[in-house]
């Protein structure tokens, strides 16, 4: 069994990454991890919210999810990111709260945390690997120990084979158009399988 203390953060405006985010959980758990789901906070202003109604709906549907602090980093062995693309880059939302972690980060007390991305896009090309890769410039910086996914198990190629994080592409209405249920579960089991194993060899 695992002791390792996993976060999932992650940023959705309709729900495709509170999907991802609510599978890799299920995936840490399996593993044996002790787990918090949290979101960032929403930065959009009500009158855009207000004209779609999936935004509105799940915005409503998710209140019960704890929104991310800076203790919740500092609890964490791992941490696992979801978040849409944004012309290739994350939402705003997260590089906010990113933003807000200097302060840990100079105390270095997010050096040696093991993370993990996920992302999503309207379209197969829509930016998810770079996206992804723009996250992890930050975790770079923090000290952090990316586990990526690389190719390592057969599930990810019936994925899409992002070795970077899983990514999926979602339609306007939230369909999902590839299966990565599994994928997002192996990648979780990964990051805590590798969080698992250095927390051990640091102690």
């Amino acid at each position: 069994m695992s002791n390792v203390k996993l976060a999932v953060i992650y940023y959705s405006s309709t729900g495709t990454n509170y999907k991802l985010a609510s599978w890799a959980e299920e995936g840490a758990k399996e593993a044996g991890a002790e787990v918090k789901v949290l979101k960032v906070p929403e930065l959009a202003p009500q009158s855009a919210i207000e004209s779609n109604e999936a935004w509105k709906a799940h915005l409503e549907a998710t209140q019960h999810v704890p929104e991310v602090t800076l203790d919740d980093l500092e609890w964490a062995d791992a941490i696992i990111f979801s978040v849409p693309t944004r012309f290739g880059n994350v939402p705003a939302q997260m590089k906010q709260f990113l933003d807000t972690t200097g302060g840990l980060w100079f105390q270095g007390k997010l050096a040696n945390k093991v993370v993990s991305a996920m992302a999503s896009a309207s379209n197969p090309h829509g930016g998810q690997e770079a996206t992804i890769l723009s996250l992890y410039t930050t975790m770079y910086h923090w000290g952090a120990i990316v586990a990526a996914p690389g190719y390592t198990d057969q599930v990810l190629f019936e994925a899409g084979g992002n070795p970077y994080g899983t990514s999926v592409t979602a339609d306007q209405d939230g369909n999902l158009k590839e299966n990565v249920e599994p994928a997002v579960k192996y990648q979780a089991k990964r990051t805590v399988m590798v969080a698992d194993s250095i927390k051990k060899g640091m102690q």
